[in-house]
């Protein structure tokens, strides 16, 4: 089990690295078509809106409520039922989302207000983010079917496929930027329909490996079915549970909009380094762990269960504190070597620092709770995260709105990570309280070990890089080599220092009790 797991993880997050470095790519090309301008905070709304029910109804409850299920089916039921399930979930999802698609098409303009009232007395930026939504918001049809198809193949331990689909909108979206935009008055909307393709690129991507695990079926209606009521069940109360951070950072754009122009792509920028060590820690271990806790619950396995959240806990510790470190540290050269040229100004590199540090300080918990909702959704309870979930919204509310009037944009950021932080800390205190979860033995010799490692780390990053206003001066290339330099070193610190406590490969692998 625990190499299997070790090597899934490995390979998920190796694919998800490929995504975020090009995702930099495409980002590096939108913040010197837009800078931090009207237009990049239209497009950042209209992207954020699909993208935000993708991350709720797609990535997060989607395939929370329906891998657990297909677990299920596979161990105790035929394999026709197992295709009558994907069938009618097809079918039944695919009129749903075609329903929502068109109606989001078509009130447009009211989900700019909802989502951004400040547009309201900009008329600019409402009306490029009216007209780019309507163009972006099809991407969820195409995307929620392909989660469909992705957590099938999760499901028959294909990690590969789902994992590259994330590629293939990032793909699409340079070379919209690249070669649309351009040609384009408004570069913004080439990147909108790059959203459109990228999204249809991800469903018909997997198609074919769904047919190779033998469940490429033809969709059908089935509402009334018992597999597809199992699975709207789990998800209709879990719209929340599994996907807190992403309600919170869509309270960080509404209330930014109210901000001065910017705002919302500072936090966007901010976000999206954030989201680097997140999809590649946090996801990948998500992704991987969710199919193996579905089956030792299936299985009857209390202890497997507990001792394969225990060993992903670990994982999140020793690789989310040192990128914590290094996202703080490193903040303002990470934002001026990637994105400051073009219309991307070195105030923003100033501005977007600030929320990136304070966005930084949540990583752990938001990589956290990617590990821990699942050990909810593995034993089919969708209720416990939803109400811890609730908790973390209103706490992120009302901090945001304390915050902001001092810290502005820094201030949203910051509450969104204190609210992480919560987050996790009760969802972990429900799993321990139920003896779901249960430590396994050398915890304290684990944590002492990685406190002195990102120690050192942290000394050695305080007093070598040059200062923020020399990094923003510097020639592109220059910027580039030295961050190349530091992160390295860091990295190389980092792993000679655990290496010198004692850490070993056997500290990667799950522990037994003693």
């Amino acid at each position: 089990m625990s190499p299997r797991l070790l090597r899934s993880t490995l390979l998920v997050a190796i694919i998800t690295s490929a995504s975020r470095l090009l995702g930099y790519v495409r980002d590096v090309l939108i913040a010197g078509l837009g800078g931090a301008g009207a237009g990049a905070d239209a497009f950042f709304v209209a992207f954020r809106v699909p993208n935000l029910l993708r991350r709720l109804f797609a990535e997060g409850v989607f395939s929370q409520a329906f891998v657990p299920v297909v677990a299920e089916y596979r161990m105790r039921r035929s394999a026709e039922e197992v295709r009558g399930l994907v069938a009618s979930t097809s079918g039944s999802l695919g009129l749903l989302a075609l329903g929502v698609s068109a109606l989001g098409v078509l009130a447009a303009p009211v989900l700019v207000l909802a989502f951004a009232p400040g547009f309201a007395v900009d008329a600019e930026r409402f009306g490029l983010a009216s007209q780019m939504l309507r163009i972006t918001f099809p991407y969820l049809f195409f995307v929620l079917i392909a989660a469909l198809a992705g957590g099938v193949l999760n499901a028959h331990e294909r990690f590969a496929a789902p994992a590259m689909t994330p590629v293939l909108l990032n793909l699409a979206m340079i070379a919209a930027a690249v070669a649309v935009a351009p040609r384009m008055a408004q570069p913004m909307v080439a990147l909108a329909w790059g959203v459109f393709l990228g999204g249809l690129a991800q469903l018909l991507f997997q198609l074919p490996f769904l047919a190779g695990v033998g469940l490429l079926v033809r969709p059908r209606l089935g509402f009334r079915a018992e597999g597809p009521r199992r699975v709207l069940g789990l998800m209709l109360p879990a719209v929340f549970g599994a996907s807190v951070a992403q309600i919170n950072l869509l309270l960080d754009t509404l209330l930014a909009s109210f901000l001065p122009t910017g705002s919302v792509s500072w936090l966007y920028y901010s976000d999206r380094l954030v989201e680097f060590p997140l999809g590649v820690v946090g996801v990948a271990l998500g992704t991987v762990v969710l199919p193996a806790l579905s089956r030792r619950f299936a299985e009857g396995a209390r202890e497997g269960f507990s001792l394969t959240l225990d060993w992903a806990l670990r994982w999140v510790l020793l690789l989310g504190i040192p990128a914590t470190v290094g996202l703080v540290l490193l903040a303002a050269p990470l934002l001026a070597t990637l994105f400051q040229h073009g219309a991307f100004a070195t105030a923003d590199v100033y501005m977007a620092r600030l929320s990136l540090v304070a966005y930084s300080l949540g990583l752990v918990g938001f990589m956290l709770v990617k590990v821990l909702v699942p050990a909810f959704y593995a034993r089919q309870d969708a209720r416990t995260p939803v109400r811890v979930g609730l908790v973390a919204i209103a706490a992120n509310l009302l901090m945001s709105l304390a915050l902001m009037a001092t810290l502005a944009h820094a201030g949203l950021a910051l509450a969104t990570s204190l609210a992480a932080l919560l987050n996790a800390g009760l969802l972990l205190g429900r799993l321990a309280r139920a003896g779901i979860y249960r430590p396994a033995h050398g915890w304290g010799w684990f944590g002492l070990r990685l406190a002195l490692a990102n120690l050192v780390l942290a000394l050695v990053l305080v007093h070598g890089p040059a200062e923020t206003a020399v990094w923003t001066f510097a020639p592109g290339t220059t910027r580039a080599a030295w961050l190349a330099f530091w992160v390295t070193a860091g990295a190389l610190t980092y792993v000679g220092a655990l290496w010198a406590l004692g850490f070993r490969r056997r500290d990667l692998l799950p522990l037994t009790r003693p």
